[in-house]
């Protein structure tokens, strides 16, 4: 195990190490959480969920248009609703 060291300010503010912002692959701006776990602090990289999973899931369907999306959405809930129903009745 290596240990990098780094001082807090009078402010309570730290600069993480090059060392450790490569490994964690951030940049000025990025955000980070501070886990708290029973065996101390573990940092991670955080940040939105938009921007970690952008492009995750690529298609080659053409996108739908808004009318389109639309129809999906209320179709979509109408089968929730229908399955739910379904499962009340079995209960």
């Amino acid at each position: 195990m290596k240990e990098v060291f780094s001082t807090i300010t009078s402010k309570g503010q730290v600069t993480i190490p090059v060392e450790v912002r490569r490994l964690l692959g951030v940049e000025p701006h990025d955000k980070i959480a501070f886990v708290l776990d029973e065996g101390g602090v573990r940092l991670s990289r955080t940040g939105s969920v938009v921007a970690r999973t952008a492009g995750m899931l690529k298609s080659h369907k053409p996108l739908l248009t808004a009318e389109e999306l639309r129809e999906e959405a209320e179709r979509a809930i109408a089968e929730d609703a229908i399955a739910r129903s379904e499962k009340k009745r079995e209960d």
